[in-house]
């Protein structure tokens, strides 16, 4: 009786008995609720992240070409410039797709992890706040370095609990209206 309106409900018929606007409106409505939902969300997080990640690591990989490329003691190549044009550009090539499905890989797997433990808190508590968002970073944080130890887990923890506590609190600056000045009388 008192649910959140969903806006029109979908037709009745049978899917192939739709018109191709009533189609695309239950194609849309149906894409809406897969993002609003848990799995949803945690799945866009993972590509996204992974999607990020990529970009990152093929960034940073372009940046680090001017240090020794760590060939063998016995070689008389110490350096990337001293080798010829194909092998520099297989070499560069070889290492920025290392580091970028590297870096996409780790950062997926953050975005899945955060917005999945994220989503399952906000849907217990069933509110959307600032505790949401440190509870899953405490988690997320701990979950990533329990390997190394309950010291490491710990920091883990506090780390990304003020990380997400920082960004909450900016994202939350950000969505208020802005301060009233002279012109707003």
């Amino acid at each position: 009786m008192f649910g959140i309106y969903t806006g029109p409900q979908p037709p009745q018929k049978p899917f192939n008995e739709l018109n191709q606007e009533e189609q695309a409106d239950l194609g849309a409505r149906k894409m809406i609720e897969f993002m609003q939902s848990c799995p949803g969300k945690t799945v866009m997080s993972g590509v996204m992240g992974f999607g990020m990640g990529a970009f990152f690591g093929l960034f940073m990989a372009s940046m680090a070409y001017d240090v020794p490329i760590g060939t063998s003691p016995n070689s008389t190549i110490s350096h990337i410039s001293q080798l010829p044009f194909k092998q520099q550009m297989k070499l560069q090539f070889t290492d920025m797709y290392k580091r970028s499905a590297s870096s996409a890989k780790n950062f997926g797997f953050i975005g899945l992890i955060y917005s999945g433990v994220e989503c399952s808190i906000e849907s217990l508590r069933a509110k959307h706040d600032i505790v949401n968002g440190v509870s899953s970073g405490c988690i997320t944080g701990a979950a990533l370095s329990y390997k190394a130890g309950p010291q490491a887990a710990a920091f883990g923890c506090l780390g990304f609990a003020a990380f997400s506590a920082a960004i909450d609190m900016y994202m939350e600056s950000e969505a208020r209206a802005p301060p009233r000045n002279d012109y707003d009388d």
